[in-house]
């Protein structure tokens, strides 16, 4: 009986324990989806380079291209993220991939025009070498 009682606390415990580290990886990387935008809105490409995996791919309404171009229109302000405000966040792990959901209204200066854009941005996340690399940033427009 006092083994079956342990074997069911063992259980619950390690149900708990494998949870509880879910929610705080989820939370990790909803932290660093945000910081992402502020590093965007600040236009700090060191942060941003070493975030970037060397791979990833940007998807926007004007078209798509990786990294470098990524980089050098985040610097140049071709693109200035001023203000991403998140309505709502969603994340999903899936081995050593995370993919979140954000629903955001941008407000961005393109061109030197400011426009603000309600969106679907979905990021995946991936871990390697013990780090979360962004993989790839992807808007959808949303109709308002």
């Amino acid at each position: 009986m006092k083994s079956k009682l342990l074997a069911i606390t063992l259980f619950f415990i390690a149900m708990f324990s494998g949870f509880a580290q879910t929610t705080d990886l989820k939370e990790e990387i909803i932290q660093l989806s945000k910081d992402k935008w502020q590093w965007m809105s600040d236009k700090n490409i060191n942060t941003l380079n070493n975030l970037f995996h060397s791979q990833s791919v940007f998807v926007h309404m004007g078209g798509s291209w990786g990294k470098e171009q990524e980089l050098a229109i985040i610097e140049s302000g071709g693109i200035w993220y001023k203000k991403a405000t998140i309505h709502e966040v969603s994340v999903e792990i899936i081995d050593q991939t995370a993919i979140v959901l954000n629903h955001i209204t941008l407000i961005a200066e393109v061109g030197g025009n400011e426009v603000a854009n309600p969106f679907e941005v979905t990021e995946v996340y991936i871990n390697t070498e013990g780090s979360w690399k962004l993989a790839s940033l992807s808007f959808t427009k949303l109709l308002k």
